[in-house]
């Protein structure tokens, strides 16, 4: 499912997990953690389902986010200059997913320890296409592509790979330490919910052209498209069909899945895609028209069986300060959206708030998730999916272990380059009318955090409206006036030209300036209940047990004292290196 679509009724999803305190049932598979769980959770975030449970629960978290990945590329490959029948398309899906398996086992292992899956991100579009619009890097035109060797295609879009390799991995670095060194306690107080809204919102607004664009190859299979996800998704979420499952007590039992709730897209493209196969086979698409099924069976023909990525396998990665300043929107938006989703996340799992060094930790190794994106050549970076964490409330799994073997699942299919390829045939309207959905829940989300604020202030509804109208006006305005600045200095009209089209940047620094200059109180700007809804406490860490902790190593951190200075070690003591520094300055 694309990126953040299964916010539609995450509200009701972390109701629904969170339920009323209780005892949890006994159930087949437990081997660790507490027999009984507060919460209404089939597995509790320690335990140890069975190895078999665990493949199949995977599998679920694997089908979630798989939809996630799919839609990057629909929108990186074109602007790269890639030709739809390019079989490296399929190859940096594959890229993409055996990155988003090798970053989603070291969060859950080492990082924040929550069962999170970590991987590609629309939020990285938006600076990618502002960088991909310079002049430097605009696509030549279409006779001129034709007339190209493969070889000197395959140069043309792996020396835009490159460029953006290299700004993410750089970028990346800014999270990275962001997390690792307990900067994000100091930075949350500016971080405000009329700073989160414009940010996350204009990830989908600035879309709304690609989501055109692809719908427009058959409005009849989009629109067919998006009312059947509207009808699986908000109206059918709680049919259930009948399937055989098996128990230890009972044997094999008929058991209702809730087959719409769980997979209302995968649904939806299996059906739209019958759909266009017989429109294909009766003749009604014209050859060449792009909701035909036989378009792009090129691209599995050629797409080898095993293929395992490698850093720099594009190339060695370039940077530019251009680049890496406007990836660095990307990076800010994915940290301000990845700190609302750890919270959440513990709760599904019936496990105590996250400590600030766990998620310094997580924020941390987030990063070093995109900083590796970046050099595997990915053309993206890395966060937390929304969808996965919706899946943990739907299903009341909430088990560390289960996450771990999807993982493995990822990581596996990455190095199968035709399953990759099996992804990119989907027509095209199909995916235009999956991002119409998509690219307005995205909007939706980031529009969520305003329930923070009093919406009856004349002062908040200026810095909503401001902050979410004039960066339209501006990004459009310099895509069509591209060569508008001109300082003397071509590294500095590059950097410039590519901050301000790049919209959640804007947005996000208009709505962060302007929250903190313009006076009001605290309860007008919603600090008092975000405050609460966050609970970033330090304190957290005694609350938190051995949930947070390393899987070892904990002996030696124990022992050793300076680990409690580090804060995003477990046994991190917040304002310790404070009272030393400062003891240091009195003596």
């Amino acid at each position: 499912m694309p990126h953040h679509n299964v916010h539609i009724g995450l509200e009701n999803i972390v109701r629904d997990a969170i339920g009323e305190p209780g005892m949890a049932d006994e159930v087949p598979g437990k081997q660790n953690g507490e027999a009984a769980r507060t919460g209404n959770v089939t597995y509790g975030i320690d335990d140890v389902p069975a190895w078999y449970l665990c493949i199949f629960m995977a599998l679920q978290h694997y089908l979630t986010m798989i939809g996630a990945i799919v839609a990057i590329p629909f929108i990186l490959c074109p602007a790269l200059c890639m030709r739809e029948t390019d079989p490296d398309r399929s190859n940096i899906i594959s890229t993409m997913i055996f990155v988003t398996g090798l970053v989603t086992w070291l969060q859950t292992t080492f990082g924040c320890r929550l069962p999170i899956v970590q991987g590609g991100t629309i939020s990285f579009l938006v600076p990618t296409l502002a960088i991909l619009g310079l002049p430097a890097w605009r696509c030549p035109p279409g006779d001129a592509l034709d007339a190209m060797t493969e070889e000197q295609r395959r140069l043309v879009w792996t020396s835009r790979m490159c460029e953006l390799s290299g700004a993410i991995a750089v970028a990346a670095l800014f999270q990275l330490f962001l997390g690792y060194f307990g900067v994000i306690g100091s930075l949350l107080r500016w971080v405000t919910p009329l700073t989160i809204a414009p940010t996350v919102a204009l990830v989908g607004l600035t879309l709304f052209e690609h989501a055109a664009d692809a719908a427009a190859g058959q409005w009849g299979v989009a629109a067919g498209t998006f009312t059947l996800l509207t009808v699986f998704s908000q109206c059918m979420g709680g049919v259930k069909i009948p399937t055989l499952s098996w128990k230890r007590d009972r044997g094999c039992a008929v058991e209702w899945f809730p087959l719409f709730k769980l997979f209302p897209v995968l649904l939806t493209i299996v059906i739209m895609w019958c759909v266009c196969l017989a429109l294909t086979l009766a003749g009604v698409l014209p050859p060449g028209h792009p909701a035909r099924t036989d378009l792009k069976l090129v691209i599995i023909e050629d797409a080898p069986w095993f293929r395992v990525p490698y850093p720099g396998q594009w190339g060695a990665p370039t940077v530019s300060v251009a680049g890496v300043l406007g990836m660095l929107a990307g990076v800010l938006a994915c940290t301000v959206e990845s700190i609302s989703y750890y919270p959440t996340t513990a709760r599904m799992c019936a496990a105590p708030p996250p400590p600030l060094h766990a998620i310094n930790r997580g924020l941390g190794t987030e990063g070093l998730g995109t900083m590796l994106a970046g050099l595997w050549g990915s053309g993206n970076g890395t966060n937390t999916f929304g969808e996965n964490v919706g899946a943990i409330g739907v299903t009341k799994v909430g088990s560390r272990r289960v996450v771990q073997w999807a993982a493995g699942l990822m990581v596996l299919q990455g190095v199968v380059g035709k399953l990759g390829a099996v992804f990119i045939i989907i027509p095209q309207p199909i995916v235009g009318g999956l991002f119409c959905v998509m690219f307005g829940m995205i909007s939706a989300f980031g529009l969520s955090a305003l329930q923070y604020v009093d919406l009856n202030s004349s002062r908040n509804l200026y810095i909503i409206g401001f902050s979410l109208f004039f960066p339209l006006v501006l990004t459009r305005w310099m895509a069509a006036h591209s060569g508008v600045i001109q300082t003397g200095v071509e590294a500095l009209d590059a950097v410039l030209q590519v901050l301000l089209s790049t919209s959640i940047l804007v947005g996000g620094v208009l709505g962060c300036l302007l929250d903190n200059l313009i006076p009001g109180s605290a309860e007008e700007r919603g600090l008092d209940a975000w405050a609460q809804e966050m609970s970033l406490e330090a304190s957290g860490a005694s609350q938190g047990g051995d949930t947070y902790d390393f899987p070892i190593g904990m002996g030696l951190c124990s022992r050793w004292s300076w680990t409690s200075y580090l804060p995003f070690m477990p046994t991190y003591e917040a304002g310790k290196f404070t009272a030393l520094f400062k003891r240091k300055k009195d003596s």
